[in-house]
């Protein structure tokens, strides 16, 4: 939809696990038999202490590492907007090293940036986001067929508007929106927008897809009217790329850009859907 217009993450990840990952733990050598010949002075390993993996402790309000925390470039206060956001996140993002997320919820008050963990959201169970979808001021982030260019809707309302993004890779989003009846109760909107994303420590399907917080700060500024949302909303993903980019990792182009280019190194998929999928990237058609 991560770029998402989906909002979602591409792919792959991109990032260095040096810097954001835990601590690795040493590995022992592998226990042999001390009746052996490789076993010779060995048999003291079993008694040894085992080094427990532990996190690096992290910053409280961007969620990385204290040593790389990143709140410098975040607002000194949370921004001040109406519009709400419900971020509806895959599980697979949640553990993910690289996260825009929790940048884009520290630059937000708590209230206008609420995160729901899952793959399936009953009314049952959800019962105030099934209320929030059947609010006619909500709109969902979800590039189908019918969606409606943002910039075209009607937000003459004073009551405040809710935007909904699925966090997750194109597959992940789809499959959750067409999973739960719940999302396509809401009015569609996708972005139209010459931005190119700048989320490049991670592949995107396209050119033209937008992480998360990309998506938010976009929407964002259409919605509050105010151009300078994006700026800074952005700020702290530029300087995550940034600092990923200096400590060795890649920039990572999109599927669409390998493959026309002739870069994309991996074999094309014997199933049939997917090699449509990578058809179509291939002719610049929306998929």
């Amino acid at each position: 939809m991560e770029g998402k217009t989906l909002p979602t993450g591409g792919a792959g990840d991109g990032g260095m696990e040096g810097e954001e990952g835990h601590e690795r733990q040493k590995p022992l050598p592998s226990p042999v038999s001390a009746s052996g010949s490789d076993g010779e002075g060995c048999e003291g390993l079993w008694e040894l202490p085992v080094e427990v993996s532990a996190r690096r402790p992290e910053c409280g309000r961007c969620g990385r590492p204290q040593k790389v925390c990143l709140c410098p470039f975040l607002p000194v206060h949370p921004l001040n907007v109406s519009t709400c956001l419900y971020i509806i996140q895959h599980p697979a993002e949640e553990n993910r090293v690289l996260r825009t997320v929790p940048l884009l919820a520290a630059c937000l008050p708590e209230d206008k940036c609420k995160v729901l963990i899952g793959r399936r959201f009953s009314e049952e169970g959800y019962p105030e986001l099934a209320s929030v979808c059947r609010n006619s001021n909500t709109l969902i982030l979800y590039p189908g067929a019918g969606a409606t260019n943002l910039e075209d809707v009607d937000l003459s309302t004073i009551e405040p508007y809710v935007i909904i993004i699925i966090d997750g890779t194109w597959s992940q989003a789809k499959d959750i929106f067409s999973r739960n009846s719940l999302f396509r109760i809401p009015k569609q909107v996708q972005l139209k927008t010459s931005l190119s994303s700048q989320y490049v420590i991670r592949t995107q399907p396209t050119n033209a897809c937008l992480s998360t917080l990309e998506c938010a700060a976009v929407a964002l500024a259409i919605m509050e009217k105010n151009e300078s949302i994006k700026e800074t909303v952005l700020r702290p993903l530029q300087a995550l790329c940034s600092f990923q980019l200096q400590h060795g990792a890649q920039v990572h182009h999109s599927k669409e850009h390998l493959l026309k280019n002739g870069l994309y190194k991996k074999p094309m998929p014997k199933n049939k859907r997917k090699l449509r999928r990578i058809e179509l990237l291939m002719n610049n058609i929306k998929i």
